[in-house]
């Protein structure tokens, strides 16, 4: 009997951090939403924690291209999209879930062929939105990359320079989940590949870095307790080529379309997306899609994406998947109704399930 309560509490906790996990699926070029048409889709919405390995480049069996190509003009914005769950592009939930706070970065890395490219070409950063202190007494209350990506239905605008060659590129979004990362080996990287042909563009050659090769299971952007305040935090990787990095806190500025009429923590609204239906798939997308793009103003010292722990413990509910207690945690103690506190990572992390 106790074994069966044993083995039922593991199958149960492994479902609520699965609930937590997300993909990179789908891709918006200057509005267009091309839908998953050129993504390499993850095998599963499980991590990376083994920055050792090759499958840090483009997930797990990712080294493998799908057909599709998506035709990009230097100097112009892409917009990857993550959610939970496969197909899910529904604003009403987290993109990534259970207070997995962290930086999101984007790389590109120029290939031969988009298709067959395994990654291993070398990668130069062409964004970041990181870590600003927020009013919290601990990090997990500060503004994070993630944060603002939830707030914006999943989406996060990266500009693709406008002075590299054109050419076959992998597109490499990512996400370093930071919520357990106290421990060696406890940083949940996701990332998905997308394959791009670049037209345009001009005759720069930025520097490369090698994934794997420019992560170490030490570094200060891998490895740190983000439930103590954080003086500072540098995201991993390279330092962005040509500068386009956002303010962890602004808020979105409008949809891909260009019709959105609020930030997306106000519901967002705006026109339906529009879908190519030239070169992708041609399946409807949602019509209430949030808004997409950030500020890239300095951090306000109010607004912005709000700290997580504003209330008096006890004196107000964490959503499901959201965090309830741990160390050094002085936000929501309480869960919503169905829902109750549990220790994920004790005595770092306690969360609603």
């Amino acid at each position: 009997m106790k074994s069966t309560t044993i083995i039922s509490l593991i199958a149960a906790l492994a479902a609520q951090q699965v609930a937590g996990h997300a993909t990179f699926q789908d891709l918006w070029v200057d509005g267009v939403d091309e839908q998953s048409f050129c993504a390499r889709l993850p095998q599963s919405n499980s991590p990376v924690s083994d920055v050792t390995s090759n499958d840090l480049r483009c997930n797990v069996g990712g080294a493998t291209g799908v057909a599709g190509k998506c035709a990009v003009a230097a100097g112009s914005t892409v917009t990857v999209e993550m959610h939970q769950q496969p197909g899910d592009r529904s604003c009403a939930n987290e993109a990534i879930g259970g207070d997995h706070f962290g930086p999101v970065l984007g790389y590109l890395s120029k290939v031969e062929d988009a298709a067959t490219a395994d990654g291993s070409a070398g990668w130069f950063k062409i964004y970041e939105d990181s870590w600003a202190r927020g009013t919290g007494s601990n990090g997990a209350a500060d503004y994070w990359g993630t944060k603002d990506m939830n707030l914006c239905c999943g989406r996060v605008n990266m500009k693709i320079p406008a002075d590299i060659p054109a050419g076959d590129y992998l597109l490499r979004a990512e996400v370093v989940a930071l919520h357990v990362a106290g421990s060696l080996g406890g940083a949940q990287l996701y990332m998905s590949c997308y394959q791009l042909t670049i037209s345009g563009g001009g005759s720069a050659s930025p520097s490369l870095i090698q994934l794997p090769g420019a992560y170490a299971a030490t570094d200060p952007g891998i490895k740190v307790d983000i439930y103590q305040s954080l003086a500072t935090y540098i995201a991993p990787g390279p330092t962005v080529y040509g500068g386009f990095t956002k303010s962890a806190g602004a808020t979105c500025a409008g949809v891909e379309s260009g019709t959105a009429t609020g930030p997306a923590y106000e519901g967002g609204g705006g026109a339906a997306p529009t879908t190519n239906v030239g070169s992708g798939p041609t399946t409807a997308v949602p019509t209430t899609a949030a808004p997409t793009t950030m500020a890239t103003s300095v951090v306000p010292t109010t607004g912005g994406a709000a700290p997580t722990s504003t209330a008096a413990p006890g004196g107000c509910k964490s959503p499901k998947y959201g965090q309830c207690g741990g160390q050094g945690w002085t936000g929501c103690t309480g869960c919503v109704d169905g829902s109750t506190c549990e220790a994920v990572s004790p005595p770092y992390y306690s969360q609603c399930t």
